[in-house]
């Protein structure tokens, strides 16, 4: 939703021009065809307009479904069909998007963009206009019952895949995805129908009483806005959780060089292996923000400890393995679903034999995205020089992992990250972590005293207010 809203305020590409003008343009070829091709009487010029306007009207309404919107003109466009001939059908419900978007096309910085959505949006009305053309089901009939429901198919049908087109020659996403968001608005459109059938069934009688259908949609663009009203505090809520996330990530790498890199080093293989085990958006976001700051806490263990060359003592080691239950305090003041994470980054270093710290949990209590992020964490740890020995090789990372898969570590996990290592461009773990989608992190450059003081200050407080948290 965030990137769909983002999009519509930016010009469009010329790949978007070009896919909006094919899709536009073949719809009016066709939508132009059907008329002629079952030689339809041309609609009263009056219902004509009173059906543009309305559809107008209704098509301002956006309502935010699932990762979509939908808009609900299924009230006005079950009525249309039995209103006039089917055939003209198209043509009328693009006229009245395109009026309706009449003001954004005046006042955008890219009308043609506007103009070309519009009609490409009207594609969905040519598969019902050709079932009730072809059968001749000129009337509402609880007889033809079977014949509306074909209709209705061919309207996902059209929708799915001029929607499906588009998102994918436009922004790549694939079909099967696409499908799948618009799960949800194909079931708007289910519901809205029996009531647009019913106005149908009224306005034969006296054609103008369709319009009764408008309160209805007027009553819709209420709950539109505040459930957008809504949606846009999440979007925002959730930049802000994500910046919180990345701003510790900040103070990870100023406090302690290695172990930032460490921290957005994981965050690539742990999303890897999370696809992998086809871990769903709420997970893998768990995982993203488990694998960024699960040693969060090391701002509190002395450096002498993080940085020693050799093994370290009984006494060093219990203050090391504090450092998940400080990561996890962190979180907690941060609240909201950093409190989420918190349990993530606590669970970091549990073992599948239950052997682990701080809790000792085992098995598959220990949860999913922790035990992405030990696994990811560890690989990456053998891979990389480390104060106390020297980066191994991928090959010998794989059979040390898989030498404690059922001890340390889940064995389905290891199994995910081998699959993910065996792919062409994980050759090596320095091509592996070149794939990651973050950018390079971000560093607190250390100012020496005199060169812009107010930033040297306010750096030492964010680190100092930071770890007041602790």
């Amino acid at each position: 939703m965030a990137d769909r809203h983002e999009r519509q305020r930016a010009p469009a590409g010329r790949r978007e021009a070009l896919v909006e003008t094919g899709f536009a343009v073949v719809f009016l070829a066709v939508a132009g065809l059907l008329p002629v091709l079952f030689e339809a009487q041309a609609p009263p010029a009056g219902l004509t307009v009173a059906l543009i306007v309305a559809f107008a009207l209704v098509s301002r309404v956006e309502f935010d479904v699932g990762a979509g919107y939908t808009i609900p003109t299924q009230i006005l466009f079950v009525p249309a069909l039995f209103l006039i001939d089917p055939a003209w059908a198209p043509l009328v419900v693009a006229a009245g998007l395109t009026l309706g978007r009449s003001r954004d096309i005046v006042r955008d910085h890219n009308p043609g963009r506007q103009l070309l959505v519009s009609v490409g949006n009207a594609w969905f009305a040519v598969g019902p206009a050709l079932v009730l053309a072809s059968f001749m089901a000129f009337e509402p009939k609880w007889s033809d019952w079977p014949i509306y429901l074909l209709a209705l198919a061919m309207q996902f049908l059209g929708d799915t895949v001029a929607g499906a087109g588009r998102e994918w020659l436009v922004l790549g996403v694939k079909p099967r995805l696409q499908l799948r968001m618009t799960g949800l608005v194909f079931l708007v459109d289910v519901l809205l129908t029996p009531i647009g059938f019913l106005a149908a069934v009224v306005a034969q009688d006296s054609p103008p009483a369709f319009l009764l259908v408008l309160p209805l949609a007027a009553l819709l663009r209420v709950f539109a806005r505040e459930r957008s009203a809504r949606i846009d505090q999440a979007i925002e809520l959730s930049a802000a959780y994500r910046g919180t996330a990345f701003l510790l990530g900040e103070v990870i790498v100023a406090d302690d060089e290695y172990t930032g890199e460490h921290s957005y080093g994981v965050i690539s293989l742990s999303l890897e292996i999370a696809d992998e085990l086809g871990l769903d958006e709420d997970d893998r976001r768990l995982v993203e923000f488990g694998a960024l700051l699960h040693d969060v806490g090391k701002i509190a263990v002395p450096k002498a400890i993080v940085n020693k060359a050799g093994p370290l003592d009984d006494e060093e080691w219990k203050i090391m393995r504090e450092h998940t239950v400080a990561g996890q305090r962190m979180l907690d003041k941060v609240g909201g679903s950093m409190t989420e994470v918190g349990t993530i980054v606590r669970a970091s270093h549990e073992r599948w034999d239950g052997t682990g710290y701080p809790d000792g949990t085992a098995g598959e209590d220990v949860p999913l995205p922790a035990r992405i992020v030990s696994v990811a964490d560890t690989f990456h740890a053998i891979t990389t020089t480390r104060p106390y020995r020297r980066a191994q090789s991928t090959e010998a990372a794989v059979k040390e992992l898989q030498a404690c898969a059922g001890t340390q570590f889940d064995p389905e996990v290891v199994d995910a990250l081998v699959r993910v290592l065996a792919r062409p461009s994980a050759t090596t773990p320095a091509a592996f972590f070149a794939r990651t989608a973050h950018p390079e992190p971000p560093k607190l450059r250390a100012v020496p005293d005199g060169d812009d003081p107010i930033e040297a200050q306010l750096d030492r407080a964010l680190e100092e207010q930071l770890k007041h948290l602790l």
